[in-house]
């Protein structure tokens, strides 16, 4: 590509790429080909002049080496390119704003003014419609007040009031609508379905595969607890899927032969075979967006409370209109009151601050589906954590294998990992890497795997029945028993170890020994918390009473509770919210799932089962436990800004009706300053929230 420096300083760059016209996509493309080079720190390209600003790091021959290569043919630079970069967006409204100035430009200078006035009337026509349609449904609400203001400058021909009026709403408008789809595309672009990698039937055999190498055709096996990562049609299997991600619904739906599934729902029960119809990236950006926008509906009760007093105060600013006009017998003071309504501004600047917070969330590794969960977090007074992958590394080691029976360990490690890789957690993922570490091949050697919640798997190999799971899973529900000869051995397992059992044809043939180490900041997060209003924080746990009590003592918890099954999580769910108490619920699990769905606030960990991350209101990265404090500081935060913006709005505005009463303001001015000020509030709502950094 062919490009001249413009200007040139230390670790920065101007260069203008010689070529006639760039497009949109274009620009893009270069972009995040310039993003995509480890020595640039920062670029923007501004398709308009062609130009590229670059900030790098390291010699400046790397950039210009890197921009000599680019082309606009090549696909690989292409696929670096998001579905939706936000830019078409921006030059949309931004033609909007130019052409609306410039319209009204246009108008004042060349159009007379008995045209104008004609203008005036037939654009004041829908705003007095508007008005007049809002009444007959019984409401009185900021239309009302706009047509209302509307009307009375034309009736009183001030043509030129009117005029600014309808000009200062349509640029309000459109100022508002941007400032509202930015947000909800910003925060689309920060997220992903985040899955990695598929089973793909190959051949009568399941292969590990990266999604992006599916293609259309491809068969995607999808077993209990796993995300569809892909759109595509069942061809075998029967499965429960939970859309709630993109319909809303909580019930999950029945797919069997021939239904259609979507990407980013989760098979809640059973297993199905996909063909694949659509490749990775098809169509997820805007059910991410609808995502996004049904999460727009859980509303915090402070959002609604702000939503609800905006349309409570317009008959009051009608009435304030009329007095003003009764006792002044001044019709231009009465319509700078007119002028100036509540509703606006704590209409968007609410919305906006929650999809503000949620943005800055999935800055910090946090996943928010809605403003009402916020508040909840920000509201809590208990915590309920489970043990394994949460409260202890997510990624567990297998530290020893005991054979029994006379079994091969490496066998027996094989046939474990064999059965654990369809089944993403902590636990199982040890398995699988330990085989891997050893260099154990563990092609599919079994029939269908059956998966019990919070117990186990099970299957059958070359026609005999092989389970794994947990002590009250292998040997008292499916009754299997340990050798007697090795009776001595199983008693010497040991017990500073998590255990997994595997039991073939009724007999254990090993037990899989796992170290699962304490996450190093679990304890000063649980501090942290305690100091930020959380007054009671539980472990809750499947694992036995030896390990729990040791991992409670040392993170120091409040609570324990251990041997729960996933019912007796929520059932402690249910009976802290008859003490009035709002909980907060962290998981990982397919067997935390009830425990989330009935918590205030459920958290699940990213690197969980899908059907966790599916059910839980939030996600939070797997990186490390602080990401709850950010969570909690960005709630509280986020309500604070709330109420700023609530006394800020009520308290200008008020201003300024008092200014247009006294006189000190002309209509239009009223208007301009409403106009302004509610952009300002909806911008500043933007920002990122104060006082939320963590002092580790």
């Amino acid at each position: 590509m062919k490009c001249s420096i413009k200007h040139e300083s230390r670790g920065r760059m101007r260069v203008h790429i010689v070529k006639y016209r760039m497009t949109l996509e274009q620009a893009d493309m270069l972009e995040y080909y310039l993003r995509s080079r480890k020595f640039v720190r920062d670029v923007k390209v501004f398709d308009r002049t062609g130009d590229a600003v670059i900030s790098y790091s390291g010699s400046r021959e790397d950039v210009i080496k890197a921009l000599a290569s680019f082309s606009y043919e090549d696909e690989e630079a292409a696929a670096l390119v998001p579905e939706h970069t936000g830019r078409q967006l921006s030059r949309e409204y931004e033609d909007k704003l130019v052409w609306t100035v410039a319209r009204r430009a246009v108008n004042k200078v060349l159009v007379p003014a008995p045209v104008r006035i004609i203008f005036s009337v037939c654009r004041a026509a829908r705003y007095v419609f508007e008005g007049i349609k809002t009444l007959i449904k019984g409401r009185i609400e900021v239309a009302v007040l706009d047509a209302t203001a509307i009307a009375v400058s034309m009736i009183r021909r001030d043509f030129n009031t009117a005029s600014s009026v309808m000009f200062l709403l349509k640029i309000g408008d459109i100022l508002d609508e941007w400032t509202h789809k930015k947000s909800i595309a910003d925060l689309a672009s920060s997220m992903s379905l985040g899955i990695d990698k598929v089973w793909l039937s190959k051949d009568g055999q399941e292969v590990l595969v990266p999604v992006s190498e599916v293609r259309k055709g491809d068969l995607v096996v999808v077993r209990t607890g796993s995300m569809i990562p892909l759109d595509g049609r069942i061809v075998s299997g029967e499965a429960s899927v939970n859309q709630s991600s993109m319909t809303g619904e909580s019930v999950p739906v029945p797919k069997t032969e021939g239904s259609y599934v979507y990407a980013g729902t989760v098979v809640e029960d059973g297993e199905c075979v996909v063909c694949v119809d659509k490749c990775s990236g098809s169509g997820k950006y805007d059910r991410i967006v609808k995502m996004i926008e049904n999460s727009e509906k859980m509303k915090s009760e402070t959002e609604d409370r702000a939503s609800h007093l905006a349309d409570k105060l317009v008959p009051y600013s009608l009435g304030g209109t009329l007095l003003t006009y009764l006792l002044t017998r001044n019709a231009t003071k009465a319509l700078a009151i007119l002028m100036v309504d509540f509703s606006c501004a704590l209409k968007l600047a609410m919305p906006i601050s929650v999809l503000s917070a949620m943005r800055e969330c999935i800055q910090k590794g946090i996943s928010v589906k809605g403003g009402r969960f916020l508040e909840n977090v920000a509201e809590a007074d208990t915590i309920v954590f489970d043990k394994t992958g949460t409260l202890t590394h997510a990624s567990p080691k297998v530290v020893k294998v005991v054979p029994f029976g006379g079994a091969d360990e490496r066998e027996v490690l094989r046939l474990a990992a064999c059965l654990e890789e369809h089944y993403p957690h902590s636990m199982a993922n040890a398995v699988v890497n330990a085989a891997a570490e050893r260099g154990i091949s563990h092609e599919e050697c079994h029939s269908k795997v059956e998966y019990v919640v919070a117990h186990g798997i099970s299957s059958y190999v070359d026609g005999v029945k092989v389970v794994i799971g947990s002590y009250h899973f292998v040997f008292e529900d499916e009754g299997c028993v340990i050798p007697e000869s090795d009776q001595e051995r199983f008693a010497a397992l040991p017990k500073e170890y998590s255990h997994l059992f595997l039991a073939s044809g009724g007999k254990l043939i090993a037990v899989i020994c796992i170290e699962d180490p304490l996450r190093e900041e679990a304890p000063d997060v649980i501090d942290m918390l305690h100091k930020l209003g959380i007054k009671k924080v539980v472990m809750m746990t499947g694992d036995s009473k030896r390990t729990a009590k040791s991992v409670a003592r040392k993170v120091g918890v409040d609570e324990l509770y251990y041997e729960v099954l996933p019912e007796d999580k929520a059932d402690f769910i249910r009976r802290e919210h008859e003490l009035g108490r709002k909980v907060i619920m962290i998981g990982d699990g397919v067997n935390d799932s009830p425990a989330l769905s009935e918590s205030d606030a459920g958290i699940a960990i990213s690197t969980g089962a899908a059907i966790a991350r599916e059910i839980a209101d939030i996600t939070i990265s797997a990186d490390d436990l602080y990401a709850l404090i950010s969570l909690k500081k960005l709630s509280d935060s986020l309500m604070k800004r709330i109420n700023w913006n609530y006394r800020t709005i009520i308290g200008f505005n008020l201003g300024l009706m008092i200014l247009g009463a006294a006189g000190i303001l002309a209509p239009a001015t009223s208007a301009f300053l409403h106009n302004a000020s509610t952009l300002a509030i909806g911008l500043k709502s933007m920002t990122d929230l104060p006082d939320t950094e963590i002092k580790k």
